[in-house]
């Protein structure tokens, strides 16, 4: 599984909050921190991206 943020990322914070593991926040908007997302993030990292208010992160 691996994850995303789109340049449609407000910078709201809520993913950094949800899964710190795998979303950082960078200067404009959230980034991620890792290639692929290890298998124990794997359900925190995808109720990030159902709970992100832009639907920016993109879970593959």
């Amino acid at each position: 599984m691996k994850a995303r943020v789109e340049d449609t990322c407000t910078a709201c914070g809520l993913c950094v909050d949800t899964c710190p593991e795998v979303f950082e926040m960078g200067p404009d908007i959230a980034n991620v921190k890792v290639d692929i997302v290890p298998a124990e993030c794997e359900e925190s990292a995808q109720q990030a991206a159902d709970e992100c208010p832009v639907e920016a992160i993109v879970i593959e």
